[in-house]
């Protein structure tokens, strides 16, 4: 290094050393103790604010549609959802919401996971019943409700008891996975 450079730096040191010497300023002297034997209050440290929890009269989101966990896991590993109407064969259902999520950053694959979840009359809830058996889905009625699901012939992805995309119809409503497993993530409405 040249000599100009060199004291160029060397002072360009010296004025970074004096300038952070001027934001800290001179030490304070310490108070001699006092004698006295009232208690001192200390601040509380402030606590995060939690996320206040969704009503039951809300509408759902991706984030609200599943446990808080399971977004967390997801968003851990780069996992993040989109948005988009939900379909039960042809018809859409209004108000409904189907949540896909994926890593959006990586190349295009089939690996996703979907929920949803919506508001559903019994006669719209038969009808919607009735057009995915037509096209070759599997009807299977419960004390929990009423499954709907894709054939096994057809399922491109099913969970460890071999069940593709499901849907649960219950009373006012119907919720679907990409797997009959799936659904058990889906914590909607809240109450």
């Amino acid at each position: 290094m040249t000599a100009p450079r060199l004291l160029g730096a060397a002072a360009a040191l010296a004025l970074s050393a004096m300038a952070l010497s001027a934001c800290t300023g001179t030490p304070e002297t310490t108070p001699d103790p006092t004698t006295s034997s009232a208690p001192t209050q200390v601040a509380a440290e402030p606590t995060a604010s939690a996320k206040p929890t969704p009503t039951a009269d809300a509408d759902p989101t991706c984030e609200t549609l599943i446990t808080a966990d399971v977004v967390a896991s997801y968003e851990s590993i780069g996992v993040t959802s989109r948005e988009s109407p939900m379909y039960i064969g042809s018809t859409e259902v209004k108000g409904g919401l189907l949540c896909m999520w994926a890593n959006y950053d990586q190349p295009a694959s089939d690996s996703g996971q979907i929920y949803g979840w919506a508001k559903l009359t019994k006669d719209a809830a038969k009808d919607a019943q009735d057009e995915l058996v037509d096209e070759g889905w599997v009807l299977e009625e419960t004390d929990g409700g009423v499954y709907v699901t894709e054939s096994p012939d057809t399922a491109l992805v099913t969970d460890d008891d071999g069940y593709g995309m499901t849907y649960l119809f219950t009373d006012g409503q119907v919720t679907v996975a990409d797997t009959k497993q799936g659904l058990l993530l889906i914590e909607w409405p809240k109450g």
